[in-house]
């Protein structure tokens, strides 16, 4: 597990997950930069460039974090075959997604392990 940062990245099998702790329960603009840099250098070196983010813990986020999502996608897919998926979405984080249909883009798992079975192929 690494924590050289605010949120905790594991390897499990061959993907990379990173879990949003609790001190990332309302994600707004403070704090958001370490955030960002945290979740592109894990896209970054991400071997395979297999990625999903365990966001149970987070009850709140809006367009900038929507942003840092893009970016960190746009990173990881700069390399073949990469996936990327969000797990454990709460009712709002959910919702917010789902109104600007970027499920289609983020496949989105009720938990975690079906992240991981998802993206680990």
């Amino acid at each position: 597990m690494t924590n050289s940062g605010p949120l905790s990245v594991v390897k499990e099998g061959n993907v990379t997950v990173v879990i949003f702790g609790s001190g990332q329960r309302h994600l707004s603009e403070i704090g958001l930069e370490a955030i960002q840099t945290q979740l592109v250098a894990v896209a970054e070196t991400a071997r395979p460039p297999r990625l999903v983010l365990d966001m149970a813990a987070t009850e709140f986020f809006g367009s900038s974090f929507i942003e840092v999502l893009f970016k960190v996608w746009r990173e990881l897919n700069t390399q073949p075959e990469a996936k990327f998926a969000i797990s454990g979405l709460q009712d709002h984080c959910r919702e917010v997604l789902e109104i600007t249909n970027l499920y289609k883009l983020w496949p989105i798992f009720a938990t975690r392990s079906e992240a991981i079975a998802a993206t680990s192929v």
